[in-house]
């Protein structure tokens, strides 16, 4: 991975499963099991997303097969009922479809899934049209960067932003995706501002630090003992 990737389109997979409002229940659950996916975007025209079918659309025929629900099943579980009855995407998708864009960041994109409880989002442009398709593994793709690629982005974006020499002796070490700053700055009340940068990094997993005020004593959290710097450390 070259850079940091801060939008979906860096990280979303560009081969997607999908189907059309006629493809039949049959089909529907061939096309999971060959792909392996629990919901497949339907798709109208040129390849707009106008819903998303999901296991968990299908299950009420199953469910429903041998029972004849009451009547306040009936009235609770509207929807899941006429999915029961249904044989067609059309009928049995959730619409409007939740999806992402290209370019929202990847913690948008956690935030839908999350709040949705979904593992997996259509990914479109700005008319709607299918792009490809993103997944929670996708997201966490981002931990996968080495630690002398985080350990430039924070010296670059900042470490020398906030703390540039001579002002200030910062030294940078990252270590599994945890980055720990430590030595002595000018101005304590910008640690908490550091903080913030360093976890909007990609692939950030922490931040530590062991930073003292030029002439006072340190106010922010020392590293645990037994942590060991990385060979990445270096002044800045």
């Amino acid at each position: 991975m070259h850079g940091s990737p801060h939008i979906v389109s860096d990280v979303m997979s560009e081969t997607v499963a999908a189907i059309g409002r006629e493809a039949s229940f049959k089909e529907i659950v061939r096309m999971m099991q060959e792909w392996k996916v629990s919901a497949l975007p339907v798709l109208e025209g040129e390849g707009r997303v106008v819903g998303v079918v999901s296991e968990a659309d299908l299950l009420p025929k199953e469910e429903f097969r041998d029972s004849d629900p009451d009547r306040h099943t009936q009235l609770r579980r509207l929807s899941d009922l006429a999915k029961a009855g249904a044989v067609r995407a059309g009928e049995l998708m959730t619409s409007p479809a939740l999806t992402v864009h290209t370019n929202a960041t990847l913690a948008q994109a956690a935030r839908t899934m999350a709040r949705a409880r979904v593992k997996r989002l259509p990914v479109v442009d700005e008319l709607g049209m299918l792009q490809g398709i993103v997944s929670r593994a996708d997201l966490l793709k981002v931990f996968l960067r080495e630690d002398e690629e985080i350990a430039e982005e924070v010296r670059r974006e900042v470490v020398s932003y906030l703390f540039p020499v001579p002002t200030s002796a910062v030294r940078l070490a990252v270590r599994d995706g945890v980055v720990r700053l430590s030595g002595r700055i000018r101005d304590t009340s910008l640690v908490p501002v550091a903080a913030r940068l360093v976890r909007a990094v990609e692939g950030v997993v922490d931040v530590e630090f062991d930073l003292a005020e030029h002439g006072g004593s340190s106010e922010s959290a020392t590293a645990p003992s037994g942590h060991n710097e990385s060979e990445n450390a270096s002044p800045s």
